[in-house]
């Protein structure tokens, strides 16, 4: 019998309470925080899951609900919000809280293991929380899955279109980290879940593209509140409040119009210039004959004081009422100031539904259409972007019109279609009501997610690494209180014979002498035999962690024995199978195996002849499963097949996390491009003077130093910088 799953959902900065979403209430509080919220809470209702733990952030603002400072908080039996608390009290919007994500990260395994809540399976929601997933799936061994929901290189070139300097843009949206995070996320994800198959195209500029995997699975809504606006509540309380909320949203829609029965253009949106709603308005002004058979009804978020409104969202409504007042549209629009996002949008659709209306959504491109769906299953007929989503579930569901949202002439004949021809109304109408029930239900979404996880589980580890046992070896020197960790490259950083090894005297010497609340690490793709060699030909001092053939074993030293972390060895077998790698590559004719004591079990490597190299060739012959296997060529001769998994930076993140050593006082130092890896996330970096052509364009900055001299006086020089050694 299948272990029910427990599912830790991580979605960061979004105000999440049980008692009611605050949709709506900033740019960080939309279709996201709402998407996350229902997935959590069908995919508790799913038979299969054991329970689901949706993680955020911590807020106790006086400001806001005291609900969000609650740690943990019921919604039902098998879900619960858990909420860790970092960077602060009050509440940031998403763009502050890149700088603090490391220590999100720490509390979130603090609270796993003090509550005993280790899951099977993460899924992260957007990109700061892509960065905690992956940090996570190194830490705990437990894979993950991650919905982008918005990407950073589309946003960044958005604003770059629009002239925004990049020292701007980089300051106010942390691009760089966001970017780097989606990057790791493709890599390091078993899988992404998009809403449409267009969108897997979005994330074709991402230069690890080719390393994921991607499912498209729509949203889904909660059908039993969209229903048809003909539907009839059979609990009398739930009817009497759905007649009250349909009172209020009449009189507030009615109070705008002259004449308030005539069917409605309704259109429901954030006030942002990429929704495209001056164009709606555009279109109904200059259109008398429209303007006689319809109103215009435009929800454009909620508002107190447009004066006090963020920039970007005070233009557009300001934009919006000068639009109206333009084309004299008094009576016969509105544009209401709130509405009850959690209880009366679905009012609204029926409301509209009732009067004969039309749903509108012209938004430039929309990634899949949320609103589309709510509205269909309404019973309310649409005229929609054929840019993106829409142009994927209108022909599913039959349910309206695709247009050209910068084509006047086109949305104007949708519109008049849907309004004046009965017969088409109706058909649109049914249809919507009927196939979002069969192709968009949250229920339909959530039977097709875990039968990925359990996909996915059955062919990768993910079990979670609580605790090792070591045989009776003393290794209690690791579990002193470590304040800082140096990690060191060893060929052309910390040894360079070709320069007499400038520095490697003096180093030796400060390690020597270092306290216990220094360590030591040597990070290679040398295998534990020549670091070994290394070591006794050069007298150095034994380190106290070994990170070697290139990433994929982690050793511990006590000065006499060397220790195999076994938790790394289970984190990188997860989808690994070596015997059907070297199965599948013996059809390559120009590569060769190379000695015996080259290979371990999670390292294939062989020599090639570089005349003939093939990349593309090692791909066919690997076959589908090569997403999730990394292929190292360097030197010119010499090629290691490894598990993705396996890298410098994450070995070296998995046991500063095991050994509690804070990522803030790691500092890495390298001189190729293969020691990129370990300059990221809280990590400070040096690059010795003797760096390769790959590091050449590197410059100084906070937290990557860039030395003068070579070799290992090029790491003094860096300790010095970073105040560890005068």
């Amino acid at each position: 019998m299948m272990t029910k799953l427990r599912i830790s959902i991580i979605n960061i900065h979004g105000l999440l309470k049980g008692s009611g979403l605050e949709i709506g209430r900033d740019a960080d509080n939309g279709g996201q925080t709402k998407y996350v919220y229902e997935l959590a809470e069908f995919l508790s209702q799913h038979p299969s899951v054991e329970h689901v733990d949706l993680f955020t952030r911590m807020i106790d603002d006086p400001s806001l609900s005291p609900e969000y400072a609650q740690e943990v908080e019921a919604v039902n039996e098998k879900l619960d919000i858990r909420r860790i608390p970092f960077l602060g009290k009050r509440y940031r919007p998403k763009e502050q809280l890149w700088e603090g994500l490391d220590t999100f990260v720490t509390g979130m395994v603090q609270h796993i293991k003090f509550h005993d809540i280790f899951p099977h399976w993460i899924h992260s929601h957007y990109g700061d929380a892509g960065y905690a997933a992956a940090e996570l799936s190194v830490i705990l061994n437990i894979p993950f899955a991650h919905t982008g929901h918005s990407l950073g290189f589309y946003k960044r070139k958005k604003l770059a279109e629009n002239g925004i300097s990049q020292q701007e843009m980089e300051k106010k949206f942390k691009f760089e980290a966001r970017i780097a995070a989606e990057e790791k996320t493709l890599e390091l994800s078993e899988f992404i879940i998009t809403s449409t198959e267009q969108e897997i195209e979005t994330y074709k500029p991402y230069k690890n593209f080719a390393m994921a995997r991607y499912h498209a699975i729509s949203p889904g809504i909660d059908t039993r509140k969209f229903a048809a606006y003909y539907h009839q509540e059979q609990d009398s309380e739930k009817q009497m409040q759905e007649e009250q909320r349909k009172y209020w949203v009449a009189e507030t829609i009615s109070k705008f119009l002259i004449n308030p029965h005539k069917p409605l253009i309704l259109a429901l949106s954030r006030p942002d210039r990429h929704k495209n709603l001056h164009t709606l308005i555009e279109v109904y002004g200059k259109d008398k004959e429209l303007q006689a058979m319809a109103n215009l009804v435009i929800f454009a978020g909620i508002r107190k004081d447009i004066s006090r409104m963020p920039e970007s969202e005070k233009d557009v409504l300001t934009d919006l009422l000068l639009s109206m007042d333009k084309y004299d549209l008094y009576g016969k629009m509105a544009i209401p100031k709130k509405h009850d996002v959690e209880n009366e949008v679905s009012i609204i659709y029926r409301y509209a539904a009732e009067k004969r209306g039309v749903f509108v959504n012209l938004t430039l491109h929309e990634n899949f259409g949320l609103t589309v769906i709510e509205s269909a299953s309404s019973g309310l007929p649409v005229v929609v972007t054929k840019n993106g989503g829409p142009s994927e579930i209108i022909p599913t569901c039959q349910n309206g019109i695709l247009v050209d949202p910068l084509d006047a002439a086109q949305i104007k004949k949708a519109l008049r279609t849907v309004l004046t021809d009965e017969n088409q109304w109706k058909y649109f109408s049914n249809n919507g009501a009927i196939n979002i029930q069969k192709h968009y239900s949250w229920l339909s979404h959530v039977n097709h997610y875990v039968d990925l996880i359990n996909e996915n589980l059955s062919l990768s580890s993910g079990a979670g690494i609580k605790k090792q046992h070591y045989p009776n070896i003393n290794i209690s020197r690791l579990k002193r209180k470590v304040e800082n960790l140096l990690v060191s490259d060893i060929d052309g950083t910390l040894i360079e014979p070709k320069l007499n090894n400038p520095g490697l005297k003096e180093l030796k010497a400060h390690l020597v002498n270092r306290t216990g609340k220094m360590a030591f690490a040597l990070a290679s793709g040398r295998n534990l035999r020549l670091i070994k060699k290394v070591i006794e030909e050069e007298r150095f001092p034994v380190p106290d962690f070994i990170i070697c053939s290139v990433g994929t074993e982690i050793y511990y030293t006590n000065g006499k024995d060397y220790i195999l972390d076994k938790g790394w060895s289970t984190f990188l077998s997860g989808r690994w199978k070596r015997e059907d790698v070297e199965n599948r590559l013996r059809t390559i004719s120009w590569i060769k195996l190379q000695e015996e004591e080259a290979q371990n079990p999670f390292k294939i490597s062989y020599c090639y002849d570089k005349d003939k190299y093939n990349y593309d060739q090692l791909v066919a012959a690997l076959g589908k499963g090569w997403y999730k296997i990394n292929i190292i060529a360097s030197h010119g001769q010499f090629l290691d097949i490894i598990p993705k998994r396996a890298s410098k930076g994450n070995a070296i993140k998995f046991l500063c996390r095991k050994w509690a050593i804070p990522l803030s006082k790691v500092i890495a130092a390298g001189d190729s491009g293969n020691d990129i890896d370990m300059f990221r996330g809280a990590i400070k970096g040096i690059i010795v003077g003797n760096r390769s052509t790959e590091l050449e364009h590197y410059k100084t900055t906070k937290s990557i130093f860039v030395a003068t001299s070579p070799a290992s006086s090029g790491i003094l020089e860096g300790l010095k910088h970073y105040k560890i050694i005068k």
